[in-house]
């Protein structure tokens, strides 16, 4: 006996029904994310010398950070303090996310779902601690030894933190590579050979988005490209090793996983 056909009642309480539990997982997220922020705060201008270390050793000894804004003293710390409450309360953002779209999905999406959502997050951290371990200290070590002679360096904190975060975020989502790489053949997008074969079109790409996202330096622009080269090379490594998905069949194809 077939099932009845959906009325626009069912439906439109079907629609509202979604957009209650949406809104239900999207103020968890904002509790969390603001509980954890209450509970660094005291740590706020700690944070900061965290973040802002990089440059400070870089700079000659003596030399400080200024604060162009009345307000900066007190909106830049609380804004990277939030920044690291993000990270922290991240997995279980994620999860919120998750438990809203899980139901909908098939069997074998759900198989591949958390291992990506896992990998990304884990890959876009590799991205912040590489630019803050690494591209950092060299960048910063880098512009300050050409400061011309009678020059004192002294950096805008507003202004460090923009540049902080820019870096933060072109290192993070450049080390996604190897996840898009890895999603795209799994699901039969585009073959393993396709993207072989663009290697040299990647290549030049990597270099453009260096040149937009960092300072106006080679040495800046050479450090994101050359490991956007590198990670779509091992996302073709590893897609080797995944085979194409067929879709399966039976009840997964008719319908969503309870």
């Amino acid at each position: 006996m077939s099932e009845p056909s959906p009325t626009p009642e069912n439906t439109q309480e079907t629609f509202i029904s979604h957009l209650i539990e949406l809104r239900s997982r999207l103020l968890r997220s904002i509790v969390a994310i603001v509980v954890v922020l209450v509970c660094l705060f005291p740590w706020a201008k700690d944070i900061y010398a965290a973040l802002a270390a990089p440059l400070l050793k870089a700079l000659p000894h003596g030399s400080t950070m200024i604060a162009t804004d009345v307000t900066g003293t007190f909106l830049v710390p609380l804004k990277v303090t939030l920044m690291a409450a993000f990270l922290i309360a991240l997995p279980y953002v994620l999860y919120q996310m998750w438990a809203f779209v899980a139901p909908g999905l098939y069997h074998h999406e759900k198989r591949l779902a958390l291992p990506v959502i896992f990998s990304s997050v884990i890959f876009f951290a590799l991205g912040m601690a590489f630019a803050y371990f690494i591209v950092f200290p060299i960048a910063f070590g880098f512009f300050a030894g050409y400061t011309p002679t009678g020059v004192q360096i002294m950096t805008d904190i507003d202004k460090y933190l923009s540049f902080v975060l820019t870096m933060f975020v072109a290192f993070g989502i450049t080390f996604e590579v190897p996840v898009v790489v890895v999603v795209l053949v799994r699901l039969g997008v585009v073959s393993l050979e396709k993207l072989r074969s663009i290697r040299g079109y990647v290549i030049v790409g990597a270099f453009i988005v260096g040149a937009i996202f960092t300072p106006p330096d080679v040495l800046s622009q050479v450090m994101l490209a050359v490991p956007l080269w590198l990670l779509y090379e091992l996302g073709l490594l590893v897609a080797r090793f995944v085979a194409v998905t067929k879709p399966e069949t039976g009840v997964e194809e008719s319908e969503p996983a309870k």
